[in-house]
């Protein structure tokens, strides 16, 4: 078994890049735990668990000497976005079916292939899921670097991809690193709404707009909530922002086309779903992660910085919610909404 016949079976599962590195601590392990001390991370106290973990594969696979990291393209376009903030907005990687499904059924493919052709071996797949950095593990072996928004950004692929990981028992000869290829760039700091991104390299969680709509469980800070304008799963600005998107290309995956109703989302529709309505329409969503309790928190949100009169009777409606949380939420928009209407 030779790293070319990997690559060469990644590609025709369907993903864009693929490249290997060793096993050995992710180099920037210490930064991240700084950064969990730091409160930084917000509520996501499953990240402060994993900590060990996440700076010893071998705690995740004994005897862990590889990993084969792969990248696929979701662009829906050619990379270059013009964001809205005054238009309801998804992030592009929750447009359309749950990629966890996607790329969990080609590394499990890809991981049978290889424990098939080295007998007697062993390996893990995950895919933005368990005690795994990925970026870290992905700058090593080439995919890409860490960009100042903290994201990965491929010279090939720009910022549209996901990420994902196969551990292995095995010795493969590595890839080189990538470098650092930002420079002087600041682009994406300025870019985010809430000023999560406090320095280059350095991202508060509990100001970024994907925490506040996706991990974020309980109310929106009142402070933040103007700022989070229409967008009411997760953000794309500091990715959009960024000038390596030049090099980004249309996936060319049906899988990972836009679904048309999450494209241009209608608020309006969206806050009068019920229990059952939510689960059959994000059945097999991402969106599914932020319960409908989240959703319409956010929906709220939302209608309440660009709303007008015409969202007050669903508003008034969902002042009515089984859930506080919407409840609440449902309040703001419509004191926003006046408050605008008055100021005018």
């Amino acid at each position: 078994m030779t790293p070319d016949r990997i690559k060469a079976r990644a590609s025709e599962l369907g993903f864009d890049l693929c490249r290997i590195t060793t096993a050995a601590p992710p180099p920037h392990h210490k930064s991240y735990e700084d950064w969990i001390d730091a409160g930084m991370a917000g509520e996501m106290h499953y990240l402060e668990r994993q900590q060990q973990k996440r700076g010893d594969l071998g705690a995740t696979l004994p005897g862990a000497r590889s990993v084969v990291c792969v990248a696929l393209n979701y662009s829906p376009d050619d990379g270059r976005v013009h964001v809205d903030p005054d238009k309801p907005a998804i992030a592009r990687y929750a447009r359309f079916d749950d990629y966890h499904d996607l790329m969990w059924n080609r590394l499990e493919a890809l991981l049978a292939d290889i424990l098939a052709w080295s007998p007697g071996s062993t390996g893990k797949v995950y895919c933005d899921t368990g005690p795994v950095t990925e970026r870290d593990l992905a700058m090593r072996a080439g995919i890409g670097w860490i960009g100042k928004h903290t994201n990965l950004i491929s010279r090939e692929l720009g910022n549209w991809f996901f990420l994902g990981e196969v551990i292995l028992d095995i010795d493969l000869p590595p890839d080189p690193p990538e470098v650092q290829h930002c420079g002087t760039c600041t682009r994406c700091i300025p870019a985010c709404p809430t000023g999560a991104i406090v320095a280059p390299y350095k991202l508060d969680a509990r100001r970024c707009i994907s925490y506040l709509t996706i991990e974020l469980k309980g109310s929106i800070p009142e402070d933040l909530r103007p700022l989070i304008g229409a967008r009411i799963y997760g953000c794309d600005d500091c990715l959009a922002a960024c000038p390596w998107n030049k090099f980004a290309r249309a996936a060319s995956d049906i899988n990972v086309q836009e679904r048309d109703d999450l494209r241009t989302p209608d608020l309006i529709d969206l806050l009068s779903l019920d229990d059952d309505g939510f689960r059959a329409r994000f059945r097999n969503s991402p969106i599914r992660r932020t319960k409908r309790r989240g959703l319409l928190r956010n929906v709220c949100v939302a209608l309440g910085n660009i709303g007008d009169v015409d969202a007050m009777p669903a508003l008034e409606n969902a002042l009515h919610d089984h859930e506080p949380l919407v409840r609440e939420h449902a309040k703001w928009a419509m004191d926003s909404i006046r408050s605008r209407k008055v100021s005018r």
